[in-house]
């Protein structure tokens, strides 16, 4: 089993900036793509970052050049710096993680991000 717990959110005033962190542990045998996803009230969860365990990354178009994600492996850690937030950027991002040669898929529980106007 995998654990993987988020850190980071909180309350910023638009144009403001946040880092998220999402720390795997538990049996861990190889973490593949990790991940940030959100998901804003009445709304579907969306991909925001993706990187690989080789940095290659992906963003979605509405973050692209205000977001950086980035990864610890050793740390088995991501990260999402955020800056320039704006208040539709409102939403609890969930981390997600891939891991080990079936890609079983993990979930944190969330981290609550609110940008105010």
């Amino acid at each position: 089993q995998v654990q993987l717990v988020e850190s980071g959110g909180g309350l910023v005033q638009t144009g403001g900036s946040l880092r998220l962190s999402c720390a795997a542990s538990g049996s861990i045998f190889a973490i593949n793509t990790m991940g940030w996803y959100r998901q804003a009230p009445g709304k579907q969860r969306e991909l925001v970052a993706a990187i690989t365990s080789g940095g290659n990354t992906n963003y979605a178009d509405p973050v692209k050049g205000r977001f950086t994600i980035s990864r610890d492996n050793a740390k088995n850690t991501v990260y999402l710096q955020m800056n320039s937030l704006k208040p539709e950027d409102t939403a609890v991002y969930y981390c997600k993680a891939d891991v080990g040669p079936v890609l079983a898929t993990y979930w944190g529980k969330g981290t609550l991000v609110t940008v105010s106007s």
